[in-house]
């Protein structure tokens, strides 16, 4: 009878167990992530033997890989959490159904109506229509928040526009126009008065914000600031203040602005590899203070990461960078706080 007890809650999926840094690893997020989703949403290891760390079963792994896969498409990682412990052992093999992720009330932005979206900027952007390409992104904003926004439709269109600057098209002018509005747009965004993300007027005052403990910067010789604008957006929905520094910032520089700052979180952006150089971390860490360190962008996806210092966190999405950044400033990551849900 103990016997069949036991095999009862045994993990229902046979395979090697496997460590924290393993599964973060393997997610591409940081080994803080996994502890922040186990102790607020209960996400762990399903299994601990005595006198050993936890482990991840492969049932485990899975859940949080739906965890993962939710989150990136915008789901709050309450609901998205919920969403991968209530999976049963069958569902976890494959990507579930974006629909089937979305809780019954909550509004997002289903796929067609992103697309929907994309299609009228790229149209606005294509005409050149500055008036337009605002009213299109302040929409989409003021519905969707930053992180639906940037992914499912900023993203795409920058993307798309790349992929025809590639090709050879004319395209560059018509990209430094949509960038300068997207910008334009993103630091416009507050929290409106009971909650929800908004586009604040030009004359209106900016709500309160906490203390910018937070530092945002790309690397040496990196021209690329947009998706820190991003992501200082989103964290301005969450009533977090930040200190952009902005595109091609020293290294030196770097360690001065910290030296004087004393942020409690500095992020570093890298879009293209051969920028991304670690031993601003390492410069980072020998001040001796007591800073979480983010590198994020695809820079740090190549060679650079093997040489990151260990403890430098390295998000692979918008949603993953702003639940990093607030679990490090302290206090609850709502789905409200994170900026993931769409507001009324």
């Amino acid at each position: 009878m103990a016997s069949d007890e036991r095999e009862v809650v045994r993990p229902s999926w046979t395979g090697p167990r496997l460590t924290a840094g393993a599964v973060a690893r393997r997610l591409g997020v940081a080994v803080t992530t996994l502890r922040t989703w186990d102790q607020r949403y209960g996400l762990g290891p399903s299994e601990h033997e005595a006198g050993r760390h936890r482990r991840y079963s492969t049932e485990d792994v899975r859940r949080l890989e739906m965890m993962r896969r939710l989150t990136f498409q915008g789901v709050s990682p309450a609901d998205a959490a919920r969403t991968a412990l209530a999976a049963n052992p069958g569902e976890l093999s494959e990507p579930a159904p974006r629909a089937t992720a979305r809780p019954a009330g909550r509004r997002v932005m289903p796929v067609g109506l992103a697309q929907s979206a994309a299609r009228g900027l790229a149209r606005a952007a294509g005409s050149m229509d500055g008036d337009a390409i605002a009213e299109e992104i302040r929409s989409c904003l003021r519905t969707y928040g930053t992180v639906l926004t940037w992914t499912e439709v900023l993203v795409p269109v920058l993307n798309a526009l790349g992929q025809r600057w590639q090709a050879g098209h004319s395209v560059v002018e018509i990209e430094h126009l949509l960038s300068w509005h997207i910008s334009t747009e993103l630091r416009m965004i507050v929290p409106g008065p009971s909650g929800p993300r908004r586009a604040r007027a030009a004359d209106e005052p900016v709500p309160a914000l906490a203390p910018p403990r937070t530092l945002l910067a790309s690397v040496e010789e990196e021209q690329h600031t947009l998706p820190l604008e991003a992501l200082a957006a989103a964290l301005r929905e969450a009533r977090r203040g930040t200190r952009i520094l902005g595109a091609r910032v020293p290294t030196d520089a770097m360690v001065e602005a910290v030296r004087r700052t004393g942020p409690a979180v500095v992020v570093l952006w890298s879009q293209i590899p051969d920028r991304a150089d670690p031993t601003v971390f390492t410069k980072l860490m020998a001040l001796g203070r007591p800073v979480r360190l983010i590198a994020a962008g695809p820079g740090w996806l190549g060679p650079a990461r093997r040489r990151l210092p260990a403890g430098v966190a390295l998000p692979t999405s918008l949603v993953e960078a702003v639940e990093c950044v607030l679990a490090a400033l302290g206090g609850p990551v709502s789905s409200r706080d994170a900026g993931h849900r769409a507001s009324r």
